[in-house]
């Protein structure tokens, strides 16, 4: 624990101290003095009014908890729905209106594709995003079970399983990028003539893009490139040729690999993946986008026996198709994603003695840190438009939604932007939002570049919002829940009829299984096919494979016929079953809800016990069949709050939960038996990681809205304090 500095009427933590005025403020043009007192004004402006918001929250639960007890069960939709209004929790609809958000990058508002999501805390992990805006197509399918095959084991390289991943790539090309009567495979060598592609073939003739649009340009000598750039729905091609690598030695027109445009855009996280639980876990965040926002963020890396420093990557320049120099994007565009409402940081007290809004905060920092990229005109850039990007998750309905708004009108004025530079992300993750979309867009109608549904929080909220109804189906069955399908097409014809299309993304959730991209590849072309424009994956290699689902699929024309369909009134009324609650009567066997439990204390364990020791946001957390599913603080606050509504409803017992906790907490020990620096939570039980991990569950009813920060930030720091304690002594 740093010293608390007083600066004016705030007091701040000496590390974010001398990183705001030593790293963060040169070369902004803001001078330490108007950022202190920016802050405080913020802070003392919005901070009330943030509490009233959370206050809000609170007042509608117990409306609708006194409604459950009244009428336990499934409710009459009238009665449930005519409360909902009475009490403010679902708005009355406005007149239609489409957003005037102006200033948005083509990756945002034009090109549909992967998003990507990292923790900001993990320097390498952003710069691995950062660079993921291109990718090895023969890489990911190598390397993953994406052709239906196992992944390879370590040793040499197989020319049988590589032989496989040539005939899928090029495969892929003869469907997006086709050649008209001939296939990729039979081409002996690439050529440039006239400005456009000539595939040379093994009899002697030639043949051309079956649509010549398709061509973009190329490096190296035209008669002989060493790249052929070609693009589909908007995202690059790159066939990579060189008859000296080992690769393409064997291809008879010497390709060597096949890179894809992929992460278009990368979603930089202060939030739900990071352990940030005080200044210096906050610097830390700060530093790395920071570091993003000016260009100069650096990382050592081992890998391979080898040691390198990773750097932002270049821009790829090419000759373009009419003879001009092209210059494409190297890396991703970047958003971050700031924290929500509820939690206060210790890092800024206010006039009064008391913790700031860490949103609040966040807020400040992280525009402030993408100024740099904002006063850059040459090197790497990140916006071309002049435009910051900042995610808001967690927010309940219209007037918090209006409350973000308000307080980056206020950032920007502080800072000295102009306005609405700030564009934001809303997430479409809370249940009152999703009832309240379209006000809630409206509220951001100048700022909102991007939507996106959020199934593992909104399922949290789902079983916190209606706890007392009754006892919640079992997780896996909620994926075919009405009001889950219901959420999911609703997202995207709310973001339609606001004028999303051709202005801002419309996204999807994360697949959460990063060994199995067979099983990706299969299912995630759902998204683009939903009319959706980006969609979160949990890895660069993910990003690559989910690629191909935008060339194989056109997201405009997709999104062009649901406007034709909403133009007609050709829609369904989506609201009885987002309202619809997904209880059930509690008819399962022992055996089912031991297994209920079991998966579920699992999950909470093996997430929690990186999360306190070690301060890892998210992680792959391997299952109880041993499958690693990428968890962070939304699967938590799901696992816990199913257990919590289990053991409200008397479905299992408190004992059975305590039996359950401490059999999976044996199992995760021996999951993470190969980590040196993992802490065993049996036999004694007594550790902090598995206290709240508990305290998830038997406290989960009275946590706010469900979530689990308060619980983990508090374990966390009680962890690093006895740490702190420990080394002095």
């Amino acid at each position: 624990m740093t010293a608390m500095v007083r600066i004016g009427e705030i007091r701040v933590d000496q590390t974010l101290r001398e990183f705001v005025e030593r790293e963060a403020l040169p070369g902004t043009g803001i001078s330490a003095d108007h950022f202190w007192s920016g802050l405080s004004d913020l802070i003392h402006r919005f901070g009330p009014r943030n509490r009233e918001l959370l206050q809000v929250r609170e007042t509608l639960q117990q409306h609708i908890d006194a409604f459950h007890r009244d009428h336990p069960g499934t409710p009459d939709p009238d009665a449930y729905r005519t409360l909902l209004g009475e009490i403010g929790y679902l708005v009355p609809a406005g007149e239609p209106f489409t957003i005037d958000t102006a200033g948005v990058d083509r990756e945002i508002a034009l090109v549909a594709g992967p998003q990507l999501v990292v923790p900001a805390l993990n320097a390498r992990y952003a710069l691995n995003a950062a660079n993921a805006r291109w990718g090895s197509l023969y890489d990911a399918l190598y390397g993953t079970d994406a052709m239906g095959l196992e992944p390879p084991e370590p040793g040499p390289y197989s020319p049988e399983r590589g032989q496989l991943v040539i005939n899928w790539a090029k495969a892929f090309l003869d469907d997006v990028v086709a050649l008209a009567g001939a296939s990729h495979t039979q081409v002996t060598r690439y050529a440039v003539a006239d400005g456009e592609l000539v595939a040379h073939l093994a009899d002697d003739s030639s043949t051309a893009l079956v649509d010549p649009a398709q061509f973009a340009g190329h490096t190296g000598d035209a008669a002989s490139p060493t790249i052929v750039v070609l693009g589909n729905n908007g995202l690059g091609i790159e066939i990579i040729i060189d008859r000296s690598h080992a690769i393409g030695a064997g291809d008879p027109a010497g390709v060597c690999d096949v890179h894809l445009e992929a992460a278009v855009t990368a979603i930089i996280d202060c939030e739900d993946s990071v352990a940030a639980v005080d200044a210096q876990d906050k610097v830390g965040v700060y530093r790395n986008w920071l570091g993003l926002m000016t260009g100069g963020l650096t990382e050592t890396v081992s890998k391979g026996g080898r040691t390198f420093e990773r750097s932002l990557a270049a821009d790829h320049v090419f000759t373009g198709a009419d003879g001009s120099t092209v210059v494409a994007p190297g890396r991703a565009l970047m958003l971050t994603r700031n924290v929500g409402l509820l939690m206060t940081t210790a890092a800024v007290l206010d006039r009064d003695g008391h913790e700031a809004f860490e949103g609040l905060l966040d807020a400040l920092v992280t525009v402030l840190a993408a100024m740099h990229d904002l006063n850059r005109d040459a090197g790497i850039r990140n916006s071309r438009t002049g435009s910051v990007y900042v995610v808001k998750p967690k927010l309940h309905g219209p007037d918090e939604a209006a409350f973000v708004d308000d307080v980056f009108t206020q950032v920007e004025t502080m800072l000295g932007l102009a306005p609405n530079t700030v564009k934001v992300g809303l997430m479409d993750e809370e249940r009152r939002t999703t009832l309240n979309l379209g006000e809630c867009i409206r509220a951001l109608r100048s700022r909102v570049a991007f939507i996106n549904t959020g199934f593992l929080d909104r399922t949290g909220d789902e079983i916190h919002t209606s706890m007392l109804a009754g006892p919640m189906v079992r997780k896996a069955d909620m994926r075919t829940q009405p009001w889950i399908t219901a959420y999911e097409k609703s997202n995207v014809e709310v973001g339609l009829a606001c004028g999303l299309s051709g202005r801002a993304q419309i996204g999807k959730g994360m697949w959460a299984a990063p060994d199995r991209m067979h099983d990706m590849l299969d299912q995630k072309i759902g998204h683009p096919r939903s009319g959706a424009n980006c969609a979160w994956v949990p890895s660069p290699t993910a990003a690559t494979l989910h690629a191909t689902h935008y060339h194989h699929v056109n997201v405009q024309a997709v999104q062009e016929g649901l406007l034709l369909q909403l133009q007609d009134d050709v829609h369904t009324d989506r609201m009885p079953d987002l309202l619809t609650i997904p209880v059930t009567a509690n008819t399962w066997s022992a055996d089912e809800r031991q297994a209920e439990i079991d998966n579920n204390a699992q999950g909470i364990l093996g997430y929690v016990v990186r999360w306190i020791d070690q301060g890892i946001g998210c992680s792959k957390v391997p299952d109880l069949n041993d499958v690693a599913l990428m968890e962070d603080r939304a699967t938590c606050r799901i696992s816990s709050q199913h257990i919590a509504n289990w053991l409200l409803h008397g479905v299992v017992a408190a004992d059975e939960v305590d039996a359950s906790m401490r059999k999976m907490a044996a199992m995760v020990d021996a999951q993470n038996a190969d980590d040196a620096l993992y802490v065993p939570m049996a036999p004694g039980f007594e550790g902090l990681a598995f206290r709240a991990a508990r305290d998830l569950v038997f406290l989960g009813t009275t946590q706010p809205s469900g979530y689990t920060e308060p619980s983990l930030h508090a374990h966390r720091i009680e962890h690093k304090r006895l740490a702190v304690q420990e080394s002095a002594s």
